[in-house]
């Protein structure tokens, strides 16, 4: 029957690989005309439109692509006064900064490597046309080919816009942050580096790495903001888990009374906007705040206590400040499972004289760790990349005269430091870098190492 689809076809027989062993003509000239194949077969707009496409991306690449690439091995023109010719006169003007025409260029590069999945899809989109055309007497029509879309192919067609939207908003910037790596866009003794800079290959990795004294990043200074990044992340992560998961087992126990009150009482903290709350704490815990006008007034302390000024003080600080603000999302987020465990798991560990204690380790435990690995993951990855708890209460600091970094800055809170502050845009990059790199290992090898994963049918 014309337009239907055969069971080969749901398993995807018309394939790139198919295409080139086994196209006609129309299919091979659809390999350098796009559409071509599709319009000698009926399917005249979807051909014409494989054609517009192919067409645009021809105009760009003649009227700024090329341009744009070849650009990219010039980084270090930008941003230099040049004389050009306009009406027969010479006239100064000032070429493109190097940053513009990096991104210019990764654009470029990033729409060709688009442009090639599209004309992959096209060619199979003529090898297609070709197959059912020569099986049913005609290619399908553009009614059959949009109901296909929105019947069979329905979840390739959803998942279209979210993945176009993850290349152009995630990937193409992460493309953008690597490149620059590589580049010499900071300080190093270039008073114009904002504006013109150029390709440096592996110079900045090696000054990460290396031990030098008097540099603003070495490999000293990297490691202590990593241990600390790391220490913060777990403390903030598990220790948010377990009191919060504590609070909510209690709040949740029979002989508990108001339990809707003391819920409402954690959900309406969580209303209150959380760098306000931020912002409140860094001026009531500061040298003339009101918890040190009260303890002094109280003569329990002699002096204002360094909450901020010294550099385990803040540490500990930030982590308590932290539970203040984490523990009531966990109490919301752990309440709803504790309600969902099985009581006959419960009633079954019970017959068996299990107490209170072995009743916690054998079934609450296991359960609550087998719902939220995913969610103690990307947790402990938020808390790595936690930039408002530090920003807003400490800066980063305290921080030692001549360094980059303070005592509690993070990572993140290092890079934006380096790259908004200092304007060292390529040494944050490399440590952007392998901060993406140690999360992705640590999130990946995490999750497929867990009960998450290895049992998604259920927990036993």
């Amino acid at each position: 029957m014309p337009g239907s689809v055969s069971h080969e076809d749901a398993h995807d027989a018309y394939g790139f690989r198919e295409a080139c062993r086994h196209g006609d003509i129309w299919t091979y000239l659809s390999f350098v005309v796009l559409g071509l194949g599709n319009v000698m077969r009926g399917q005249i707009v979807k051909g014409l439109c494989w054609l517009l496409v192919e067409a645009a991306f021809i105009a760009f690449m003649i009227v700024g692509g090329v341009p744009s690439i070849v650009g990219l091995w010039h980084l270090d023109t930008g941003g230099k006064l040049v004389n050009v010719i306009q009406d027969g006169f010479s006239v100064a003007t000032t070429t493109a900064p190097s940053y513009v025409m990096l991104l210019y260029g990764m654009a470029s590069l990033f729409i060709v490597v688009m442009f090639v999945a599209f004309w992959w899809f096209a060619v199979r989109s003529a090898y297609r046309a070709q197959v059912l055309a020569k099986r049913n007497g005609t290619a399908p029509s553009i009614v059959e080919d949009l109901r296909d879309l929105t019947d069979r192919k329905a979840q390739n067609s959803l998942m279209s816009l979210p993945v176009l939207g993850i290349l152009v908003f995630t990937v193409m910037p992460l493309v953008y942050m690597i490149s620059m790596a590589f580049t010499g866009y900071g300080p190093n003794g270039n008073p114009n580096y904002v504006s013109t800079f150029g390709w440096v290959g592996l110079r900045n990795f090696k000054t990460l790495f290396s031990n030098q004294s008097g540099l603003s990043v070495n490999l000293h200074l990297f490691i202590q903001v990593a241990i600390w990044t790391l220490v913060w992340a777990f403390f903030a992560t598990f220790l948010n888990y377990f009191l919060g998961m504590f609070i909510a087992m209690l709040i949740n126990r029979p002989g508990i009374r108001f339990k809707g009150f003391w819920r409402s009482v954690f959900a309406m903290s969580i209303a209150v906007p959380q760098f306000v709350s931020l912002l409140v704490m860094n001026l009531m815990l500061g040298q003339s705040g009101i918890v040190n006008n009260l303890l002094m007034n109280a003569h329990w302390i002699s002096s204002p206590l360094p909450f901020w000024s010294n550099p385990m003080w803040a540490r500990i600080t930030v982590i308590v400040i932290n539970l203040w603000i984490g523990i009531p999302f966990t109490i919301m987020q752990v309440t709803g499972i504790l309600q969902n465990i099985p009581a006959e798991l419960y009633e079954a560990a019970r017959v068996d004289g299990a107490n209170a204690w072995q009743l916690f380790r054998s079934v609450t435990m296991p359960y609550m760790f087998f719902v939220m690995t995913p969610y103690l993951i990307t947790t402990f990855v938020g808390n790595v990349n936690n930039f408002n708890v530090i920003y807003l209460l400490t800066g980063g600091g305290p921080t030692p005269t001549g360094q980059s970094a303070g005592a509690t800055d993070l990572l993140i809170t290092w890079i934006y430091s380096l790259s908004i502050d200092k304007g060292n845009y390529s040494m944050a990059s490399v440590i952007g870098i392998f901060t993406f790199i140690v999360l992705a290992v640590i999130s990946l090898v995490t999750y497929r190492s867990s009960a998450s994963y290895k049992d998604e049918g259920g927990f036993q």
